[in-house]
């Protein structure tokens, strides 16, 4: 409000000075006055001058009398300039420190950060010492117990230590007399166990001195009929003994009619009771107890196979093939055997009892067995052997062979 009045006051006051102005001259042009002896024309000219300079000079007066910033924008501008430029450097300064103080608030904030991080790891570190403190002390104060009640039973232990130590002498005492009796037990013990080995060797050396029949061996066996009353099945039992005796006989090379075998009584009665209440018929071997010695009492046990036919007359057993490689009579041979023992694994597992000593199941005559190793010899390549039943054969057996040989060709349907 003060710059408009200001201005207002410029514009009436210049108004009012080039109204005057114009009077004057206008005056002075009508009279036709001069001024330090210069034509009126040239004096008008002068007057105007003066009158615009006097505008000029009260302009600029009143200006700088009523504002300050004139006063110094006429007569101060050089010093205001010397203080601006000092000004500028004094903000350009001041904004690189503000910068500076910037920065190292910043890097004074991540401090701050980081410590108030510090610190709250510090609170969690001190309250987990704390708390492992508070451990420490209460396992402090079980150690302190577990020690008091270490001492007590220390003291206790220690004074049965005192009365072990006393014991121990006697026991000591004891010990040695011990001693003694342990070497005249030990003597003894070595005396009595060369004793025991000496009878062993002498019990070992009579039971194999001449044995007559082995444990297991089959002294008789026949087929019994079941299904009959137990007086008809003691009878044949009866009848078997009886061929046993004689195969006793036989074997020992002397008559021993007047000694019976001996058979277990329950045993005996148990084999009638089964025999006659089965409903076919039963094998019935009469088996050696254990090694018969020459002298002894025959001592035999029972055992009972139920019996049918095995394999009928001609009936198919096995058949394997064979390839032959030299053609030799070493070769010949053993390709027989294998085939003879493969023919008795079958005829075993299908039924017929083995011998238990041996654990064959058949016969076969020296003949017929040279016989197929014969046509066997010198041949090379493959070759199928088969065995057949020689008439029907139950379960006591024995089993007799028909063998045959066949050759194989190049184009045969395995």
């Amino acid at each position: 409000m003060y710059g408009v009045l200001l201005i207002v006051v410029l514009i009436i006051t210049g108004g009012a000075i080039a109204f005057i102005g114009d009077r004057l001259g206008t005056k002075i042009g009508k009279k036709r006055l001069s001024i330090f002896g210069l034509r009126p024309r040239h004096t008008s000219i002068v007057i105007t001058i003066f009158t615009g300079v006097c505008i000029t000079t009260l302009t600029f007066g009143v200006m700088a009398a009523a504002s300050e910033n004139v006063r110094t924008a006429l007569f101060g501008m050089e010093r205001l300039n010397r203080t601006m430029q000092a000004t500028q450097s004094s903000l350009l300064q001041a904004q690189s420190d503000l910068e500076a103080a910037q920065d190292e608030q910043e890097r004074t904030n991540e401090a701050l950060s980081a410590s108030k991080t510090d610190v709250e790891k510090l609170k969690d570190q001190r309250a987990e010492l704390e708390a492992e403190s508070s451990r420490l002390q209460e396992g402090n104060r079980q150690l302190e117990a577990a020690k008091q009640d270490l001492l007590a039973r220390n003291d206790l232990l220690s004074a049965e230590n005192v009365s072990l130590g006393g014991r121990n002498q006697v026991l000591a005492s004891a010990n040695e007399e011990l001693s003694g009796h342990n070497a005249r037990l030990t003597r003894d013990n070595k005396s009595l166990e060369k004793r025991a080995q000496d009878l062993r060797d002498g019990l070992i050396s009579m039971r194999e001195g001449d044995i007559v029949f082995q444990a297991g061996e089959v002294i008789a066996s026949g087929v019994v009929r079941g299904n009959r009353p137990q007086a008809a099945v003691a009878q044949d039992l009866q009848s078997l003994a009886q061929l046993a005796n004689r195969n006793v006989s036989t074997r020992l090379g002397r008559d021993t009619s007047d000694q019976d075998i001996w058979i277990y009584q329950p045993e005996y009665e148990a084999a009638v009771k089964t025999i006659a209440e089965s409903p076919q018929d039963m094998v019935v071997r009469i088996v050696a107890a254990g090694n018969l010695i020459r002298g002894e009492a025959v001592r035999t046990s029972l055992e009972l196979y139920k019996n049918s036919i095995i394999y009928k007359n001609k009936e198919f057993i096995i058949a394997r093939p064979y390839t032959l490689t030299d053609g030799t009579d070493g070769e010949a041979e053993q390709t027989v055997m294998n085939f003879l023992k493969d023919v008795n694994l079958s005829a075993t597992t299908k039924g017929i009892l083995p011998d238990p000593l041996r654990g064959s199941v058949g016969v076969i005559a020296g003949a017929q067995f040279y016989e197929l190793v014969n046509s066997l010899r010198g041949i090379r390549g493959p070759v199928v052997l088969s065995a057949y039943a020689n008439g029907d054969t139950d379960a006591m057996g024995p089993l007799r062979l028909i063998l045959k040989m066949e050759r194989q060709t190049d184009n045969a349907v395995h």
